[in-house]
């Protein structure tokens, strides 16, 4: 199950180091703990190879996810009532999701803002996809393109898992030795009895000190995920309420309501998009890169992983206008790498440089500060 392959991407602020803390654990030394008497008793192993094996073509459920990050309010990101895909940066939201098969796919995000009630939806229908806001009145419709698009261009790595699924499916992309997997005591989560898999860092270096995944005693899917910075729960996204039988197709169905103002984006539009990013992203060298123009930096690996990039010009004088007050609310710091801003969260750290770089990652500053010196 893949409730969507493509996800709104947030800010560019947007605390990617979580996303590289979920999506690079890695890690397999596992061990077991006795399983409650009500599941078969399976090892962490076992659990991981049945959470990667398993297929629902069909479910629907209620959601809730809260942020934790310990960030400051960006201006037009966040906010705890907001119906906006933007606001999953923080805050607690509840959230409808429907699946039923590969080409049939809704989330809904629900949001209650001084009373007024508001909502935001993605489906997928075939072919079609819309994007539709209650408070707005905007809905944007697209034909997807028959064949298949390079998704890999598309994923933006700011963006938050928005479903258990999606986050889980993060934290196992990458098994290394740098992570300790268990199992913990089984527990209820919508009401279903379900495994617990524990993945904690082996370094010392890394902010998220746990993930846990609660998994689906029968269908051996994942309900719900937790990520822990010492004793702080940064991130949690989990089922409220989970029914695996097929949605009805009319919850795929989208009519416009009267009033709303539609965008039609042309047919060719993501198609184009799609096979531009993929051969710029095979053909792209050193040689024909804009001069200036500067490939991310990897420092570290596993949990302690640090991204420095550098801001494009563009992007940099548009984050500074639209998020000045808060990047002078920051700190500033300075060191022998150059001096800058530094944002501090629960579960990562991000510093942005004078000069326009951006240095990011699961980790203390005074990381961040060594990598930006090299």
């Amino acid at each position: 199950m893949r409730i969507f392959d493509r996800k709104p991407a947030l800010r560019w602020m947007a605390p990617a180091a979580l996303v590289l803390v979920i999506g690079g654990t890695g890690g397999l030394v596992a061990t077991t703990a006795t399983a409650d008497p009500q599941l078969p008793t399976r090892t962490a192993a076992e659990l991981l190879v049945a959470l990667q094996k398993a297929n629902v073509d069909a479910m629907s459920g209620k959601v809730v996810q809260t942020s934790d990050l310990g960030i400051p309010d960006l201006p037009g990101v966040g906010g705890r009532h907001k119906a906006d895909f933007t606001s999953l940066i923080s805050g607690t939201h509840s959230m409808g999701v429907w699946y039923s098969g590969p080409d049939k796919a809704r989330i809904a995000l629900y949001g209650a803002e001084q009373g007024t009630l508001d909502e935001a939806d993605i489906f997928r229908n075939g072919s079609d996809v819309w994007t539709w806001s209650y408070k707005d009145k905007t809905a944007t419709h697209r034909t997807l393109p028959n064949r298949p698009t390079d998704k890999s261009a598309e994923k933006q790595p700011s963006d938050l898992p928005k479903t258990p699924e999606e986050a889980a499916d993060q934290a196992l992309k990458a098994i290394d030795p740098t992570t300790t997997v268990s199992t913990d005591k089984n527990v209820q989560v919508a009401g279903r009895d379900a495994y617990e898999l524990v993945l904690e860092p082996k370094t010392k270096d890394s902010l998220v000190t746990q993930v846990r995944i609660a998994i689906d005693g029968e269908k051996l899917v994942p309900l719900r995920v937790e990520v822990f910075a010492g004793d702080v729960k940064a991130f949690e996204t989990g089922f409220t309420s989970v029914d695996f039988a097929r949605p009805d197709d009319a919850q795929f169905r989208f009519v416009p309501p009267a009033g709303t103002k539609v965008t039609e984006v042309p047919p060719d539009t993501d198609e184009k998009r799609g096979s531009a990013a993929s051969k710029h992203a095979e053909k792209k060298t050193a040689a024909d890169r804009p001069a200036g123009a500067e490939q991310p930096k990897v420092v570290g690996s596993g949990w302690s992983t640090i991204v420095v990039t550098k801001v494009p010009a563009g992007d940099a004088e548009s984050a500074t206008g639209q998020l000045g007050q808060v990047l002078n609310a920051l700190p500033k710091v300075s060191g022998d790498w150059g001096s800058g801003r530094l944002l501090s969260g629960t579960a990562f750290s991000a510093v942005l440089t004078d000069d326009g770089r951006l240095a990011v990652g699961s980790v203390k500053p005074e990381l961040l500060y060594k990598a930006l010196a090299k």
